[in-house]
């Protein structure tokens, strides 16, 4: 499917209106993605993949692999980002790609559970270490939580370049606060007490079972980096900036990673890691003391607000997009004519974010669709060899490293992902798999509204 100059498909919504501003740079963009990333996970799922794989040494190779997989998918991203520079990032290379049922597919997955219950989980996640500062009741914790949702809206409203510096300020503290931690978890302790040097695990052929668990563990940790792409009509020099953001933020986090997973391993036992639920408190207090748990309660605050205003900022640009080819409110294309920003987009998933942390359901909607955003993942990997032969004409500023080696492998890591979860949780991915299910009549809807649209258009 051929794109009209304007970036958008034949027979889409013509926008006359005030378009987006190219206002984010390098560094911004580069902190959506490290800032995404770093969410919680890095603070809790080393105890996990340590009971899994039994070592250290097995334990910082899940960490890696994880890293390097996930660097491919960026690399793919990459090229597409840069050959579409459009609004909605993945929605776009979809649609492209595939036509436009899938790319709507990943939008209304997107907009249903993933980005919005994503942001739901990580504004209860807030809430709930605000807790260790302040006394809050269940309730208070909602609402807490909502008011985050809130106010981050509010700020991304404004405009991107307010929600740019405020994700380019929460990532730079994140990022500060884990390297102090890091330094001086190597400064400050000599070393863990004596223990064991390693826990069961299978050997042989039988450990790719447990390292294969331990994967899904760490490409959660490493979930996020694709979410800068949404954005990508408001990136300056997005044929130089988008490529250079998703390959330095992805591979700055697996540096990262591995940093304070080595630290964890400096300073605890691997018992004390495996049987902890929160491994970096643990590891925190060994480091500075009783207040190491509230200093580490204050970082993850920080990651978590951190991850939460880039996924207010970037998600509402698929919307936005959707809504400019006629799948979506039409109203959600909208650009606020001072703040330029989709502000309508923007409010619609406030709004459903708020009411999903009201209700409860964010963890059971996020858990149900995390294996098809992993679909979707894969899909738009595979796009990039698809549109080399698709669109060869189609300018390429950026070709992925390492072509066809590095999509393949991505997809193949994908796919192994989504068998893994349907194997280990048919329960959860059956659920999901229905959600995404009910979008194709969703779709059909749409459809035939915007070709009734069309009609009238053209009668008049």
């Amino acid at each position: 499917m051929q794109s009209e100059p304007n970036g958008n498909p034949p027979g889409t919504i013509a926008a006359k209106q005030p378009q987006l501003l190219r206002a984010l740079g390098l560094w911004e963009t580069t902190a959506i993605v490290m800032g995404v990333m770093i969410g919680t996970a890095v603070f809790i799922v080393p105890a996990e993949i340590t009971r899994e794989v039994g070592s250290p040494r097995a334990a910082l190779a899940v960490w890696a692999v994880g890293g390097l997989l996930s660097l491919f998918g960026a690399l793919s991203f990459a090229e597409l980002a840069a050959m579409m520079p459009q609004a909605g990032g993945q929605y776009v290379y979809l649609r492209e790609a595939y036509g436009s049922l899938i790319g709507f597919l990943c939008g209304w997955t997107f907009f249903l559970a993933a980005q919005s219950g994503g942001i739901s989980v990580l504004a209860v996640g807030f809430a709930q270490y605000l807790g260790d500062f302040l006394p809050l009741s269940p309730w208070q914790q909602k609402a807490a939580a909502a008011a985050s949702i809130v106010l981050f809206t509010a700020i991304n409203c404004r405009g991107v370049r307010e929600g740019g510096r405020v994700q380019s300020l929460l990532t730079g503290l994140k990022v500060g606060a884990i390297a102090a931690l890091i330094i001086l978890g190597y400064v400050l302790v000599a070393g863990p007490p004596k223990g064991v040097p390693s826990l069961p695990a299978p050997r042989g052929a039988g450990f790719l079972a447990p390292f294969g668990v331990a994967m899904v563990a760490a490409l959660w940790a490493y979930d996020g980096w694709n979410t800068c792409t949404f954005a990508a009509a408001e990136v300056k020099r997005p044929e130089r900036n988008l490529p250079l953001a998703l390959i330095l933020g992805t591979g700055g986090v697996v540096v990262i990673y591995l940093g304070l997973n080595l630290v964890y391993y400096h300073v605890l036992t691997l018992p004390e890691i495996a049987q902890s639920p929160r491994v970096a408190a643990d590891a925190a207090v060994r480091i500075f003391g009783r207040a190491g748990s509230y200093m580490v309660s204050l970082a993850i605050i920080i990651c978590t607000l951190g991850s939460l205003n880039g996924s207010i900022l970037a998600a509402p640009r698929v919307y936005y997009a959707m809504a400019q080819d006629g799948l979506f409110f039409r109203w959600c294309a909208a650009v606020h004519p001072r703040f330029r920003t989709p502000h309508v987009a923007l409010i619609v998933q406030g709004l459903w974010a708020v009411l999903v942390v009201a209700m409860g359901t964010y963890e059971q909607l996020f858990t149900y669709v995390i294996f098809a955003a992993w679909v979707f993942n894969g899909l738009a990997g595979f796009a990039v060899i698809i549109l080399r032969r698709k669109r060869p004409d189609l300018p390429r500023p950026y070709r992925v490293f390492g072509y066809p080696v590095v999509p393949i492998v991505f997809v193949l890591t994908s796919t192994w992902f989504i068998v893994n979860t349907l194997v280990e949780k048919p329960v959860e991915s059956g659920i999901g798999s229905l959600i995404v299910a009910l979008g194709v009549p969703v779709y059909l809807i749409w459809k035939r509204r915007l070709t009734a649209g069309q009609t009238r258009d053209a009668q008049q």
